[in-house]
């Protein structure tokens, strides 16, 4: 069940993206020209949406996989066109329309609008969760993946915002931005408490590859949890 907390975040996530962000993240997402501080997160999101389906399958024929947080589709339709069958949800509606418009014809993707920690989604051969969950606090984290970890029959892909001093200054840079600028906040995470607290919380699972993407004003860092 969901807590109280993440309830709260994601309400917020979904007022900024619908209300205040959507035109800015189409943008974003595109190969539309964007300012320089914009292009180094769009650098890193592509590097690290290429990450995440390095550690997928190349052929995910039959698989079902659900991108939790799919917001404009890039790696949904990815894996759609390794042959996975994907349910792509996202909290803003607005986002999911932007992927719709833009994903090819006759692929197998579920578009919806909604929680990705909803259980009535089914069960999954994979899970990505790419830059969804860095903006909720660390045992939110932990219960989203539990709960998911009890649908997933095989990886579960997600990012987290680690706590460096990079990123801490970053952020701290961006409270400068113009309001009209600035993303709901990122909450940085103490990556040996996460993996401490997933090892204790889903004892069916273990730690598998991670790595760290960081440049300009993007700073992920992506771990696979692996269902046993």
């Amino acid at each position: 069940m969901a807590t109280a907390t993440y309830a709260s975040y994601r309400s917020r996530l979904e007022t900024y993206f619908d209300r205040t962000a959507s035109k800015t993240w189409e943008q974003l997402t595109s190969d539309a020209p964007v300012s320089g501080i914009r292009a180094t997160v769009r650098a890193g999101r592509n590097r690290m949406r290429d990450t995440l389906l390095s550690w997928l399958p190349a052929d995910m024929t039959g698989m079902r996989l659900l991108d939790a947080g799919c917001g404009t589709g890039a790696l949904a339709v990815e894996a759609a066109q390794r042959g996975a069958h994907v349910v792509a949800i996202d909290v803003a509606g607005s986002l999911v329309d932007i992927a719709k418009r833009r994903a090819p014809k006759g692929l197998s993707i579920d578009w919806r609008v909604g929680d990705m920690h909803d259980p009535a989604l089914g069960t999954f051969d994979h899970v990505v969760a790419m830059d969804s969950l860095i903006h909720y606090p660390t045992f939110d984290i932990v219960d989203v993946l539990k709960g998911l970890a009890e649908r997933t029959n095989g990886s579960m892909l997600f990012t987290f915002a680690p706590q460096t001093p990079l990123l801490m200054a970053a952020l701290g840079m961006g409270r400068l931005f113009p309001r009209g600028d600035r993303s709901p906040a990122i909450l940085p995470v103490k990556e040996r408490l996460l993996r401490t607290l997933i090892v204790n919380a889903m004892p069916t699972t273990r730690l598998g590859r991670d790595l760290k993407v960081q440049g300009g004003f993007y700073t992920s860092h992506a771990l696979e949890v692996v269902t046993l």
